[in-house]
């Protein structure tokens, strides 16, 4: 049922409102009762098993054991890029790691620019994290005005901060390091990758074996956050096989036929396999790290009490100005440098994912440091000075906000061909249709030379593909710059007579008439049996002895297959799934959700064009 609330947390903007509402709450929590939010983030919590045990307070519970499945998330998402995205070109990978890279190194010679000559310059780490929670819940807000690359631009970056920060921790700031404890937990670790290279599908046994990682971690003195990282970067991406749905679609006609416990149970195993465990995983948790994790975390982090006198001292010393100043001009400065010295370098083969300005953007985005900029500075200072440090990161991300608003408002009020070279720059897209559309092969509707080329692999009797239909039709008469190309994918196992009517469309093809039999079979997907398709082939004008005879004999399999082919080389299993030139469309197929994805790839294709 649709309620406007429902819709609202369907959204990623939505998230960041929770995460914005918590961070509030926190500061009016810590300033209107400093006493009690104290008290409650420190009481403390153990959990015993047999001799051993763990104990934290519920801050430390909150930042070093629900954050891990948050960092589980992000690192499920990376994962999925790296198999089915845009850095499964190993390629794209090289310019976010120098940029991250960069992006930490300019913030820690600016801090210690401001805190040379003082002993407070052994705080640099507290200017060289993104928080990655931060980062995404703002650019979910500032979504709308950038591209989708700008995502896994940051995502990349940010994964990329994470696993240098925690080095760092380990390296820098852990002056108790339990060696012990942490061979132990590297033992488990290299335990993981066994049974994964074993083949091993059970999730319990990951499930165990990474909250006894964990907790080695933990007892090493070690920040166990990167167990959700590791195991989410371990977990496979892949798209849905056509073998795998055809064998669930069997499991369930037994089912159907025989409703045992034995049969639901193989359906379920069947239904399971046939999704890839990251998309599976990201399904259960993204909600619950999105909605709970992190705005539960910046509840337990951001309440810092504010005066007037601290104020004022903290932006008079080089701890806060440092912090500031590193986080603010040194991670975008970082990031825009790396970017431009490594495409100068290149000569353009490596180039940011999106144009100039949303590589800025991103810089003021990464600029956001608030987890572990805390965790270190509650390791490396006390008392004023860790105020001061408190201060500044408070400052930071409200800054970077500010910042990034300014910037995306400037972008917006560009000339709209000198925005869109902006916002999306130069680089090639990702090519997911692996055979290009080829017009004397291929069935085409519209003119050959549009800019945008809409590729739909479809199904005559598949009622979705039936549905898409006047929406194809209406985007065809609204938006003249399209052509519109048709493959087949008959599903078989759930279409019975989808072959024969695709065979149908291609006999009619080979008469010049395989528009008009296209648009007759998806009007009547109920009713194409070979009478049914007798009786189109009349009405549009066939010569009906050569259209049976060719339907007879399968003149049009061969054809049929070869789309059939192509789809299973671009990696596509249901129907109705499309391409706009030449990248798979992942959205909505309604008149919005194509119209936006057409306008988009026309503004891409105009930019790139000479």
């Amino acid at each position: 049922m649709y309620t406007p609330l429902r819709d609202f947390l369907r959204t990623e903007t939505g998230s960041a409102a929770v995460l914005l509402t918590a961070t509030l709450a926190a500061l009016i929590w810590a300033n209107a009762a400093p006493g009690t939010y104290t008290s409650f983030w420190h009481a403390h919590i153990s959990i015993h098993v047999s001799s051993a045990s763990v104990a934290l307070d519920l801050r430390e519970w909150v930042n070093s054991g629900l954050m891990t499945l948050f960092f589980f998330v992000v690192g499920l998402e990376t994962r999925r890029e790296f198999d089915m995205g845009e850095l499964r070109e190993r390629k794209r990978l090289t310019l976010p790691l120098l940029a991250g890279i960069s992006g930490m190194l300019v913030p820690v010679a600016i801090y210690l620019a401001f805190n040379a000559g003082h002993d407070s310059a052994h705080g640099w780490g507290t200017a060289i994290s993104t928080d990655t929670a931060f980062a995404l819940g703002m650019l979910a807000v500032f979504g709308t005005r950038l591209p989708r690359g700008l995502r896994v631009f940051i995502l990349t970056v940010s994964v990329v901060d994470d696993f240098v920060v925690l080095a760092v921790i380990a390296i820098a700031y852990s002056e108790h390091v339990n060696a012990v404890a942490l061979g132990v937990a590297l033992g488990i670790f290299a335990v993981v990758l066994l049974v994964r290279a074993a083949g091993v599908a059970g999730g319990v046994v990951y499930g165990v074996l990474a909250v006894a990682v964990w907790v080695g971690l933990l007892k090493s003195g070690v920040d166990p956050v990167v167990t959700g990282l590791a195991m989410g970067l371990l977990t496979y991406a892949y798209p849905a096989s056509r073998s795998d749905l055809e064998r669930a679609s069997g499991l369930f006609r037994l089912f159907r036929e025989q409703p045992t416990p034995e049969l639901e149970r193989s359906l379920r195993a069947g239904l399971a396999t046939a999704i890839s465990p990251n998309a599976r995983l990201q399904r259960i948790y993204h909600p619950w790290s999105s909605y709970v994790i992190v705005p539960v975390f910046a509840l337990a982090n951001a309440g810092i009490a504010l005066s007037g006198d601290e104020l004022s001292r903290a932006f008079g010393s080089p701890i806060t100005l440092g912090i500031i100043v590193g986080y603010l001009v040194g991670k975008p400065v970082g990031t825009l440098a790396a970017s431009t010295l490594t495409t100068w370098l290149s000569r353009g083969r490596l180039r940011p994912p999106v144009g100039w300005g949303a590589t800025a953007v991103g810089g003021t985005i990464s600029a956001v440091g608030f987890t572990v900029a805390l965790l270190i500075s509650a390791l490396v200072f006390e008392g004023d000075r860790l105020s001061e440090a408190k201060i500044g990161i408070l400052v930071v991300l409200i800054g970077s906000f500010a910042v990034t608003w300014l910037l995306t408002w400037v972008i917006n009020r560009l000339p709209r061909p000198l925005r869109i070279r902006t916002l999306l720059g130069k680089a090639e897209s990702v090519i997911d249709l692996s055979v290009p559309v080829d017009p004397a092969h291929d069935h085409v509707r519209g003119p050959l030379d549009a800019h945008v080329t809409l590729v739909e692999y479809g199904d005559f009797e598949c009622p979705y593909c039936g549905l898409a239909e006047p929406v194809i039709r209406e985007l065809l008469v609204d938006d003249g710059d399209i052509r519109y190309v048709w493959r087949h994918l008959p599903l078989i196992d759930v279409h019975p007579n989808a072959q024969l009517a695709a065979e149908a469309s291609e006999a009619a093809g080979a008469q010049g008439r395989f528009w008009e039999m296209h648009d007759l079979l998806l009007v009547h997907q109920g009713d194409l049996l070979p009478v049914d398709l007798l009786r189109y082939a009349e009405e549009v004008g066939l010569d009906t002895e050569r259209f049976h005879r060719d339907l007879r004999e399968h003149e049009g399999a061969d054809r049929v297959a070869e789309d059939v082919d192509s789809a299973d080389m671009s990696g596509v299993s249901g129907t109705p799934t499309f391409f706009v030139n030449g990248r798979r469309h992942h959205g909505a197929y309604d008149i919005s959700g194509l119209s936006a994805a057409v306008r988009a790839a026309r503004e891409r294709s105009g930019l790139l064009r000479p």
